[in-house]
């Protein structure tokens, strides 16, 4: 049965209501009948509109929660990545601190030896420089007891010197050059 059909029977109830009833239920009756057919007519009519609107309501939300999720799954990517790049940047500054480290405990080691080698080296430089200044503080008191030995000799010679004793030195000379 359709709308009208309802609106017809509707309507025929309320003219047997208003010879039985009076004005006040015919009034009722009426706006009851209205509005019944009003609605009828919104949703018969309706029907098609709403649903219509409803769809493309539901299509747009659909779309928005299809756009939503390809941005969520492409943040959680940029995350993804981004959070592997940390740990990557993460392990190279690792690496480049522990390289750090060695270099720098082998250029502690390498200064430390070129040290303790240059101490030495001016040890025996300092070693050799005393010697040498001994040996020359040495040759000079040999120098200077020679010439006072001389000196002395010079001065006491003539004074102990006896012709025997000339005659003695010169023979014991020859003989040790090879003579007699």
């Amino acid at each position: 049965m359709s709308m009208l059909g309802i609106g017809w029977l509707i309507a025929e109830a309320s003219v047997e209501a208003s010879e039985e009833g009076g004005f006040v239920a015919n009034i009722l009756e009426a706006n009851l009948i209205n509005l019944l057919i009003v609605i009828g007519v919104v949703v018969y009519f309706g029907r098609g509109f709403l649903g219509k609107i409803l769809s493309e309501r539901r299509s747009n939300i659909e779309v928005a929660l299809k756009d939503a999720e390809e941005r969520r799954q492409k943040a959680a990517a940029a995350l993804a990545n981004e959070q592997q790049k940390l740990a990557q940047a993460q392990q190279e500054a690792a690496r480049i601190r522990s390289a750090a480290e060695e270099r720098s405990v082998a250029v502690k080691a390498t200064l430390l030896a070129e040290a303790e080698a240059e101490v030495q080296r001016m040890k025996e430089g300092l070693s050799q420089d005393l010697n040498a200044e001994r040996e020359r503080a040495i040759a000079d008191l040999r120098q200077q007891v020679s010439s006072l030995a001389l000196q002395k000799a010079e001065a006491e010679l003539p004074s102990r010197m006896t012709d025997d004793l000339q005659t003695n030195i010169i023979n014991r000379s020859i003989a040790m050059i090879g003579g007699t």
